[in-house]
């Protein structure tokens, strides 16, 4: 049997700044499904072809998606007690995406090195996937050259027709999601937030049919608006973001800055797709349109496709 192919990246994450990923390429099986696994911090925390219901993904949201499987549940900001057989994994939605091109292919992703007990206090940092330049872009070079020339992305009927308003903590609405049945995977996303000084709005669109519809997506880097990022290491957040881990956004903002245009609606796109496909390597076929979404309706949309397969 050939042996497996293993690629290795580290960086800053979101959190901390020696975060590392190993990722390996299985040899094709015809006796086996397909699948990705996701190990974090010395165990198995999920595999995509075992997902049956949506109570199968154990997941919270802080400062960005955090999936995690307890055995205590006593954690109320996503991480689990010290001594507990419980792991988490935070920032999965830049690897993500990257398997949907490789659909007939198996992978191993390990997370952090094992030895490291998560804790409540945040004492010790949370298993974080690295976010290099931000996007997925470095990741998918890397499988590209080792896993050949993308397949045919997977789709799945999801029919799911709903709408919903966002609210913020004071009750006021800031944003809505709207879902509805549709020939392939498409995306709108909206920002607008005129709360910041000299406003911010950034739109974009995406249809997808075919591997080479995702590459201008894997571009778009996470992104932060300089006041958010100000307030954000105040509160001691962010201890691992750098220059080179995202693109930081000053008001009005700069887009000559941008590497590809509309970069952070793009990139909500590409969150959103790393939201979905973190439950399987295949994309439902519905249109979602987004204003001033995040991972929390990501996941909200994640339960409300998953329930209509």
């Amino acid at each position: 049997m050939p042996a497996c192919k293993t690629l290795e990246f580290a960086s800053p994450s979101l959190s901390f700044g020696n975060a590392s990923v190993k990722v390996q390429l299985l040899p094709r099986d015809p006796n086996r499904e397909p699948r990705v696994s996701w190990n974090v911090g010395g165990r198995l925390l999920y595999r995509t072809d075992h997902l049956k219901l949506f109570d199968s993904l154990d997941f919270e949201v802080r400062r960005t998606t955090i999936y995690r499987s307890g055995d205590d549940g006593n954690c109320s900001d996503g991480a689990a007690s010290a001594g507990s057989r419980s792991v988490a994994l935070a920032t999965p939605e830049h690897l993500a995406p990257v398997f949907l091109l490789w659909p007939e292919m198996s992978f191993d992703v390990v997370v952090g090195d094992g030895t490291k007990i998560v804790s409540c206090d945040g004492a010790n940092p949370v298993p974080e996937i690295p976010l290099m330049d931000g996007s997925a872009l470095p990741f998918f070079l890397a499988l590209r050259r080792e896993a050949g020339v993308p397949e045919e992305i997977r789709f799945y009927d999801a029919l799911v027709k709903r709408e919903w308003n966002l609210f913020n903590s004071a009750g006021a609405t800031y944003g809505y999601v709207r879902i509805e049945p549709s020939e392939t995977f498409e995306v709108e996303y909206r920002l607008d937030r005129p709360d910041v000084s000299g406003g911010f709005k950034s739109c974009a669109a995406l249809s997808v049919y075919a591997p080479e519809d995702l590459y201008s997506v894997f571009q778009a880097r996470t992104f932060i608006l300089e006041n958010d990022y100000e307030q954000a290491r105040q509160a001691g957040l962010l201890a691992g973001a750098t220059e080179s881990c995202g693109l930081l956004v000053k008001t009005p903002a700069d887009k000559t800055l941008y590497r590809i245009a509309e970069e952070p609606a793009m990139h909500k796109i590409l969150d959103l797709i790393g939201d979905l496909s973190f439950a399987r390597p295949a994309l439902p076929k519905v249109r979602i349109e987004i204003l001033n979404g995040g991972h929390a309706c990501h996941r909200e949309i994640l339960k409300q496709v998953l329930l209509k397969v």
